[in-house]
Protein backbone atom coordinates (compact mmCIF):
# COMPACT_ATOMS: atom_id res chain seq x y z
CA UNK A 1 0.00 0.00 0.00
CA UNK A 2 3.22 2.51 1.12
CA UNK A 3 4.46 1.87 -2.51
CA UNK A 4 1.47 2.35 -3.96
CA UNK A 5 0.88 5.42 -2.83
CA UNK A 6 4.17 7.06 -3.37
CA UNK A 7 3.62 6.26 -7.00
CA UNK A 8 0.21 7.54 -6.93
CA UNK A 9 1.77 10.96 -5.35
CA UNK A 10 4.95 10.70 -8.37
CA UNK A 11 2.27 9.87 -10.70
CA UNK A 12 -0.05 13.17 -9.80
CA UNK A 13 3.04 15.15 -9.52
CA UNK A 14 3.93 14.65 -13.12
CA UNK A 15 0.59 16.02 -14.01
CA UNK A 16 0.99 18.72 -12.52
CA UNK A 17 3.95 19.58 -14.92
CA UNK A 18 2.47 18.34 -17.79
CA UNK A 19 -0.66 20.74 -17.16
CA UNK A 20 1.68 23.48 -16.93
CA UNK A 21 2.79 22.90 -20.28
CA UNK A 22 -0.82 22.57 -21.55
CA UNK A 23 -1.75 25.93 -19.83
CA UNK A 24 0.99 27.82 -21.49
CA UNK A 25 -0.18 26.34 -24.68
CA UNK A 26 -3.53 27.78 -23.71
CA UNK A 27 -2.50 30.90 -22.86
CA UNK A 28 -0.68 31.21 -26.42
CA UNK A 29 -3.77 30.20 -28.37
CA UNK A 30 -5.72 32.88 -25.95
CA UNK A 31 -3.28 35.41 -26.72
CA UNK A 32 -2.32 34.75 -30.52
CA UNK A 33 -5.98 33.58 -31.46
CA UNK A 34 -8.62 35.39 -29.25
CA UNK A 35 -9.57 32.22 -27.80
CA UNK A 36 -12.05 32.39 -24.97
CA UNK A 37 -12.47 28.94 -23.37
CA UNK A 38 -8.17 28.69 -23.07
CA UNK A 39 -8.21 32.15 -21.55
CA UNK A 40 -10.45 30.83 -18.88
CA UNK A 41 -8.58 27.37 -18.05
CA UNK A 42 -5.58 29.47 -17.46
CA UNK A 43 -7.61 32.13 -14.95
CA UNK A 44 -9.47 29.30 -13.58
CA UNK A 45 -6.17 27.26 -12.45
CA UNK A 46 -4.59 31.05 -11.59
CA UNK A 47 -7.39 31.39 -9.13
CA UNK A 48 -7.12 27.89 -7.43
CA UNK A 49 -3.28 28.23 -7.29
CA UNK A 50 -3.85 31.74 -5.15
CA UNK A 51 -6.86 30.66 -3.63
CA UNK A 52 -5.11 30.22 0.07
CA UNK A 53 -3.35 33.15 -0.38
CA UNK A 54 -4.97 36.01 1.14
CA UNK A 55 -3.27 38.78 -0.10
CA UNK A 56 -4.25 37.97 -3.42
CA UNK A 57 -8.17 37.89 -1.93
CA UNK A 58 -9.12 41.77 -4.08
CA UNK A 59 -6.79 40.66 -7.23
CA UNK A 60 -8.74 37.63 -7.41
CA UNK A 61 -12.45 39.13 -6.20
CA UNK A 62 -11.44 41.43 -9.38
CA UNK A 63 -10.68 38.81 -12.11
CA UNK A 64 -13.80 36.66 -11.12
CA UNK A 65 -16.09 39.89 -11.42
CA UNK A 66 -14.12 41.06 -14.91
CA UNK A 67 -14.72 37.12 -15.97
CA UNK A 68 -18.21 37.43 -16.54
CA UNK A 69 -18.21 40.41 -18.83
CA UNK A 70 -18.13 39.91 -22.27
CA UNK A 71 -14.42 39.79 -23.64
CA UNK A 72 -12.33 38.05 -26.29
CA UNK A 73 -9.81 35.35 -25.08
CA UNK A 74 -6.60 37.75 -25.39
CA UNK A 75 -8.29 40.81 -23.38
CA UNK A 76 -8.90 38.10 -20.22
CA UNK A 77 -5.56 36.80 -20.87
CA UNK A 78 -4.06 39.79 -20.59
CA UNK A 79 -6.36 40.96 -17.67
CA UNK A 80 -5.36 37.17 -16.18
CA UNK A 81 -1.32 37.67 -16.15
CA UNK A 82 -1.75 41.31 -14.82
CA UNK A 83 -3.88 40.59 -12.18
CA UNK A 84 -3.04 37.39 -10.54
CA UNK A 85 -0.05 36.43 -12.45
CA UNK A 86 2.40 39.67 -11.97
CA UNK A 87 1.98 39.37 -7.89
CA UNK A 88 2.94 35.86 -8.34
CA UNK A 89 6.12 36.87 -10.60
CA UNK A 90 7.02 39.75 -7.62
CA UNK A 91 7.49 37.19 -5.41
CA UNK A 92 9.10 34.75 -7.31
CA UNK A 93 11.90 37.53 -8.16
CA UNK A 94 12.31 37.97 -4.31
CA UNK A 95 12.81 34.23 -3.98
CA UNK A 96 15.33 34.06 -6.51
CA UNK A 97 17.39 37.40 -5.28
CA UNK A 98 17.31 35.92 -1.63
CA UNK A 99 18.66 32.75 -2.94
CA UNK A 100 21.20 34.23 -4.91
CA UNK A 101 22.29 36.19 -2.16
CA UNK A 102 22.25 33.61 -0.11
CA UNK A 103 24.97 31.46 -2.59
CA UNK A 104 27.06 34.87 -2.96
CA UNK A 105 27.57 35.31 0.48
CA UNK A 106 28.20 31.70 1.68
CA UNK A 107 30.36 30.55 -1.29
CA UNK A 108 32.46 34.21 -0.75
CA UNK A 109 33.55 33.26 2.92
CA UNK A 110 33.78 29.90 2.61
CA UNK A 111 37.45 27.92 3.00
CA UNK A 112 37.31 24.90 0.30
CA UNK A 113 35.77 24.71 -3.59
CA UNK A 114 34.05 21.82 -2.51
CA UNK A 115 31.51 23.71 -0.27
CA UNK A 116 31.12 26.19 -2.71
CA UNK A 117 29.61 23.26 -5.04
CA UNK A 118 27.42 21.90 -2.56
CA UNK A 119 25.84 25.23 -1.61
CA UNK A 120 25.28 25.98 -5.23
CA UNK A 121 23.74 22.45 -5.59
CA UNK A 122 21.83 22.39 -2.88
CA UNK A 123 20.28 25.96 -3.17
CA UNK A 124 19.45 25.89 -6.45
CA UNK A 125 17.54 22.19 -6.18
CA UNK A 126 15.55 24.19 -2.98
CA UNK A 127 15.32 26.78 -5.47
CA UNK A 128 13.82 25.07 -8.21
CA UNK A 129 11.30 23.20 -6.17
CA UNK A 130 10.35 26.34 -4.05
CA UNK A 131 9.43 28.06 -7.41
CA UNK A 132 7.50 25.10 -9.08
CA UNK A 133 5.56 25.26 -5.74
CA UNK A 134 4.84 28.66 -6.03
CA UNK A 135 3.20 28.53 -9.33
CA UNK A 136 1.08 25.38 -8.36
CA UNK A 137 3.01 22.85 -9.90
CA UNK A 138 4.37 20.99 -6.65
CA UNK A 139 6.99 18.68 -7.98
CA UNK A 140 7.65 15.14 -6.85
CA UNK A 141 10.79 13.26 -7.06
CA UNK A 142 10.32 12.18 -10.29
CA UNK A 143 9.08 15.63 -11.27
CA UNK A 144 11.84 17.61 -10.00
CA UNK A 145 14.35 15.33 -12.00
CA UNK A 146 12.23 15.77 -15.06
CA UNK A 147 11.99 19.73 -13.89
CA UNK A 148 15.78 20.03 -13.31
CA UNK A 149 16.86 18.25 -16.71
CA UNK A 150 14.88 21.08 -18.43
CA UNK A 151 16.42 23.84 -16.36
CA UNK A 152 20.13 22.45 -17.16
CA UNK A 153 18.87 22.11 -21.09
CA UNK A 154 17.09 25.54 -21.18
CA UNK A 155 20.77 27.20 -19.32
CA UNK A 156 22.50 25.76 -22.49
CA UNK A 157 20.36 26.96 -25.09
CA UNK A 158 19.88 30.56 -23.24
CA UNK A 159 23.50 30.53 -23.00
CA UNK A 160 23.46 30.47 -19.09
CA UNK A 161 26.19 28.31 -18.36
CA UNK A 162 29.29 31.03 -18.48
CA UNK A 163 32.17 32.17 -17.57
CA UNK A 164 32.67 33.67 -14.47
CA UNK A 165 34.29 36.92 -15.75
CA UNK A 166 32.15 37.17 -18.65
CA UNK A 167 29.28 36.99 -16.46
CA UNK A 168 30.56 39.90 -13.93
CA UNK A 169 32.05 42.03 -17.03
CA UNK A 170 27.95 41.63 -17.85
CA UNK A 171 27.13 43.14 -15.20
CA UNK A 172 29.49 45.67 -13.86
CA UNK A 173 31.73 46.12 -16.86
CA UNK A 174 35.73 44.84 -16.90
CA UNK A 175 36.90 47.93 -14.49
CA UNK A 176 34.57 46.64 -11.79
CA UNK A 177 35.32 43.10 -12.51
CA UNK A 178 39.14 43.21 -12.18
CA UNK A 179 38.68 45.00 -9.32
CA UNK A 180 37.10 42.64 -7.15
CA UNK A 181 38.89 39.79 -5.51
CA UNK A 182 39.29 36.28 -6.67
CA UNK A 183 36.91 34.60 -3.83
CA UNK A 184 34.28 37.72 -3.91
CA UNK A 185 34.37 37.17 -7.62
CA UNK A 186 33.72 33.82 -7.35
CA UNK A 187 30.79 34.09 -4.80
CA UNK A 188 29.05 36.87 -6.83
CA UNK A 189 29.33 34.30 -9.74
CA UNK A 190 28.27 31.71 -7.85
CA UNK A 191 24.87 34.02 -6.92
CA UNK A 192 24.46 34.83 -10.49
CA UNK A 193 24.66 31.37 -11.42
CA UNK A 194 21.61 30.48 -9.06
CA UNK A 195 19.79 33.43 -10.30
CA UNK A 196 20.21 32.02 -13.47
CA UNK A 197 19.03 28.86 -12.34
CA UNK A 198 16.03 30.81 -11.03
CA UNK A 199 14.97 32.27 -13.74
CA UNK A 200 14.95 29.61 -16.17
CA UNK A 201 12.59 27.76 -13.45
CA UNK A 202 10.31 30.94 -14.04
CA UNK A 203 10.52 30.68 -17.43
CA UNK A 204 9.62 26.65 -17.63
CA UNK A 205 7.09 26.69 -14.32
CA UNK A 206 5.35 29.95 -15.25
CA UNK A 207 1.92 29.25 -16.76
CA UNK A 208 1.98 31.87 -18.90
CA UNK A 209 4.74 33.35 -21.36
CA UNK A 210 5.87 37.12 -20.07
CA UNK A 211 3.40 38.82 -22.88
CA UNK A 212 1.33 42.00 -20.89
CA UNK A 213 4.25 41.40 -18.09
CA UNK A 214 7.75 42.31 -18.32
CA UNK A 215 10.18 39.00 -18.30
CA UNK A 216 12.69 39.46 -15.04
CA UNK A 217 16.40 39.99 -16.23
CA UNK A 218 19.40 39.10 -14.66
CA UNK A 219 20.71 42.35 -14.57
CA UNK A 220 18.39 43.69 -12.02
CA UNK A 221 18.80 40.71 -9.49
CA UNK A 222 22.75 40.54 -10.46
CA UNK A 223 22.67 44.39 -9.01
CA UNK A 224 21.27 43.48 -5.68
CA UNK A 225 23.41 40.89 -5.12
CA UNK A 226 26.54 42.35 -5.63
CA UNK A 227 25.32 45.05 -3.36
CA UNK A 228 24.95 42.32 -0.48
CA UNK A 229 28.10 40.43 -1.22
CA UNK A 230 30.10 43.62 -1.31
CA UNK A 231 27.90 45.08 1.49
CA UNK A 232 30.19 42.12 3.75
CA UNK A 233 33.29 42.60 2.32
Amino acid sequence: MVVVAVLAREILALRRLSAIEALKADAERASTGDDRAAAARVAAHLDRVTADRPALAPARERLALDRGRPMGGRDLATLTETTLLAPLDREAVAIVTDSAKRVAIVTAVSPRAVFDVLAVTLESARLVRRLAEHYGARPGRLGMLRLGRRVVAQLVVTGGIAAGDELLSQLFGHGIAAKVSAKLGEGLVNGLMTARVGLATIDLVRPMPFRASECPKLADIGAEVARVALGQT
